[in-house]
């Protein structure tokens, strides 16, 4: 037995499916079936039950799993504390990010890594927080900042921060609004909004529910920096987290409104793979990253109660 079927038995294990076992390791199906296959015949045992919805483990696949999975943790941690030796940090990261994060914070996030960390291989994609979690999940990414989700996840999850979404409308208007408005009062506004496809929406609709009112959005917009246009040119409103409207609060286009009974409050959190181990590269983009969002937060606090 080698390592190479080692991490082939380990994934397809993990995965339950030949396809996304293969997509994963980025190599062809055949290639897979045939090294787990030569596993099989090496060690006289079948280690997985096959049928038309995928594999499953056998008693000889689940004992062998205990002690590979070990084995290859022990592997990747004399991996990374060989490349420690010299001080570097170093390391391909897959991260996604969604929205909300990646407009506030990833050009300056990405330069700083660039420029501390020149060792690093940072991979970025954007989405919607429940695709972010099934890539986690899935592999297909090392690692997600998400809008921590309501339901129960196999994914270990690390808090970053717990930001207000704030009421936000073009410096021109005046809407005859509170300095802290209630909830109630959304159901009579013109507002621009996420779709229910967007984490953010998720977290309106709850609050409005919780309120006793129902949002009937005029626009919806699940790009956030047209949300935050939208706004600046009409007199149409939203509601979004401070990190997204802090350029344009920064810019002085629009200014923005503290919400109550109930405050309206979403947390951010890095999300990982349990069965995966974390790297000093991981640990490294996520410091960054996390830093950063958290001084986006704070300057949007700010300029909110200027």
């Amino acid at each position: 037995m080698d390592v190479r079927q080692m991490q082939y038995f380990l994934c397809l294990a993990q995965e339950g499916n030949v396809t996304r076992a293969a997509r994963r390791l980025n190599i062809v199906q055949p290639a897979l079936s045939m090294q787990v296959a030569k596993l099989e015949q090496s060690l006289g045992r079948k280690l997985f039950h096959r049928t038309a919805q995928g594999v499953s483990l056998t008693p000889a696949g689940e004992t062998l799993l205990q002690i590979v999975d070990p084995i290859l943790k022990d592997i990747d941690r004399a991996k990374e504390a060989m490349t420690q030796l010299d001080g570097k940090v170093s390391g391909r990261v897959s991260i996604g990010m969604i929205t909300s994060a990646a407009q506030s914070t990833l050009p300056l996030s990405s330069a700083t890594i660039a420029a501390r960390y020149p060792d690093i291989h940072l991979l970025v994609c954007e989405g919607y927080t429940e695709t972010m979690l099934e890539w986690v999940t899935a592999g297909q990414l090392d690692l997600a900042i998400v809008n921590m989700p309501s339901r129960r996840t196999p994914l270990a999850a690390r808090h970053v921060l717990d930001e207000e979404m704030m009421l936000a409308h073009r410096t021109a208007i005046d809407l005859g609004l509170p300095k802290m408005v209630p909830c109630a009062r959304l159901a009579d506004l013109d507002l621009v909004i996420p779709s229910r496809r967007h984490g953010l929406r998720r977290i309106l609709d709850e609050v409005a529910a919780e309120a006793g009112i129902t949002l009937n959005p005029r626009l919806e917009i699940d790009t956030l920096s047209a949300v935050c246009e939208v706004v600046a040119t009409t007199d149409l409103v939203t509601i979004l987290p401070g990190i997204a409207l802090q350029a344009m609060l920064a810019a002085g286009r629009i200014k923005a409104r503290r919400l109550r009974a109930p405050t309206v409050v979403r947390s951010l959190a890095w999300v990982t793979n349990p069965r995966r181990a974390v790297s000093s590269a991981m640990s490294a983009v996520m410091e960054v990253i996390s830093e950063d969002l958290q001084a986006a937060a704070t300057s949007a606090s700010r300029l909110a109660r200027r």
